[in-house]
């Protein structure tokens, strides 16, 4: 594998120093966490003042550095462009409803991509401080640390990690029939609520593979580079390699245990679904 390149180890270096301000600014906030001021922005999603000051925290300290760049972030710029020659995909705190119920599973997620291309990413988990970090060639680090997914190939001893739909989600439906198919097979099954956070755990070797069938690009685009990076593989659900910085869906897992889920949601899979 290539080594990383400077370019992206000075990317690296920038959207880690934005996560840990944002990281401080979160922490802070938790004391008080009752005192919060939160709203929905659907029935079952949530955006509290604190996310809202993460992005602004991480916005100015990105832009500063880099003027030219565009960001696509959850709160204040969701539909920004991804074809800029340099983006940052900003979730300034995936799990908002974990950490407004006081539930440590939650993180600061930002990606760096450079004509599309992930290049270098960090995964902060706030309540403890691990940094989780790749660049592109580089390997994939906690905490400075290599990190390698599992080796585990025997679905009856691997740990599956997956995000369901919820609220009006219109693929609840064959979401069930993929957990019927996946659940009977495996050692356990676990949805901590951060997508984020579970593709940390696919990258460390916690989790041995992970789907979810609805993922906005905020939520993935880092785990993607530090799963990849870590020796593991990505793909939509519907099996492309080419996982675009859109909404869709996601299925990463060492190499091995992607190849069974993938297989096996296939084959639960409705020849009229599309993934």
């Amino acid at each position: 594998m290539q080594d990383s390149s400077p370019e992206a180890a000075e990317l690296l270096a920038h959207i880690e120093c934005a996560a840990i301000a944002a990281a401080a600014f979160i922490r802070a906030r938790a004391i008080d966490r009752v005192r919060i001021e939160w709203r929905g922005k659907t029935a079952t999603d949530f955006v509290s003042e604190v996310d809202l000051g993460s992005e602004r925290i991480i916005r100015d300290a990105l832009m500063a550095a880099y003027p030219d760049a565009q960001i696509l972030g959850e709160e204040l710029s969701p539909s920004s462009e991804t074809d800029a020659e340099l983006v940052f995909v900003v979730d300034p705190l995936d799990g908002t409803t974990n950490f407004l119920h006081g539930f440590h599973e939650y993180a600061v997620s930002i990606a760096a991509a450079v004509r599309g291309a992930l290049v270098a990413a960090i995964v902060l988990e706030v309540p403890t401080g691990d940094r989780y970090t790749a660049t592109f060639g580089g390997g994939a680090h906690r905490n400075g640390e290599r990190m390698r997914v599992s080796e585990i190939e025997d679905p009856r001893r691997a740990l599956i990690g997956t995000g369901f739909p919820f609220g009006s989600d219109a693929s609840l439906g064959l979401y069930l029939r993929h957990f019927a198919a996946v659940a009977p097979h495996t050692a356990g099954m676990r949805r901590p609520g951060s997508a984020a956070l579970d593709l940390v755990h696919v990258a460390c070797g916690h989790f041995d593979a992970f789907w979810e069938l609805s993922l906005a690009p905020w939520d993935f685009a880092a785990g993607v580079l530090l799963v990849r990076e870590a020796g593991g593989v990505v793909t939509t659900v519907g099996g492309s390699e080419h996982v675009p910085l859109t909404h869709g869906s996601l299925l990463a897992g060492n190499p091995a245990m992607h190849r069974w889920l993938a297989t096996t949601l296939a084959n639960a899979t409705p020849a009229n679904a599309t993934l």
